[in-house]
């Protein structure tokens, strides 16, 4: 058990043991309802047919909302960041996750990607903008400016601001994220 669950992200093998230990402890029908929620979800929770998010429907929550703006669509590299996104509750326009970021180290190519079905998306459907939201690595920026050459003919492209985190210190801060602090910056309200 403890071999399994160290090859979850981020469980090294101290976490990995003490999850195992809990486990063991715990009533065996807490156990068995842990087991089949883990089994449930990965029988029944597939990818959206239009925004590639993790959906238990064809069609997510997200998509099939009539209330969201169907003028903007944020592209995320995968279901986290639309997770992340959403918690703002600042978003309301869809979504398109791409699978990944292009990463010729990885073997990871734009072909590996959903891009060309988010061109055909955004050829079909010609929102008002198309937001970029990928952390700014390299991998990052290469994909961003990849999708963002696909897309310019089509609709407006933009990005997210990147800059300084809440109570960060300027000093603190390295030269690249101070550039796109001054850059991503906006006329006080």
């Amino acid at each position: 058990m403890i071999e399994q669950l160290q090859r979850l992200p981020g469980v090294g093998p101290k976490s990995a043991q003490r999850l195992a230990l809990h486990i063991i402890k715990r009533p065996e029908a807490e156990v068995e309802a842990l087991a089949h929620a883990l089994i449930d979800a990965k029988k029944q929770v597939g990818l959206c047919q239009v925004c590639y998010h993790l959906s238990s429907e064809p069609v997510c929550d997200i998509c099939r909302n009539p209330n969201r703006d169907n003028t903007t669509i944020c592209v995320v590299a995968d279901s986290r960041d639309v997770i992340a996104l959403e918690k703002t509750r600042e978003y309301k326009g869809k979504y398109h996750v791409l699978g990944g970021v292009i990463s010729p180290m990885d073997g990871i190519g734009p072909e590996q990607l959903t891009a060309q079905v988010l061109l055909r998306r955004v050829s079909q459907q010609q929102p008002k903008e198309v937001i970029m939201a990928i952390s700014p690595s390299v991998e990052g920026e290469t994909t961003t400016l990849y999708i963002g050459q696909l897309l310019k003919p089509f609709t407006k492209v933009t990005r997210i601001a990147f800059g300084l985190p809440v109570g960060g210190d300027l000093e603190y801060a390295d030269e690249v994220t101070l550039a796109r602090a001054l850059e991503g910056r906006r006329e006080l309200d």
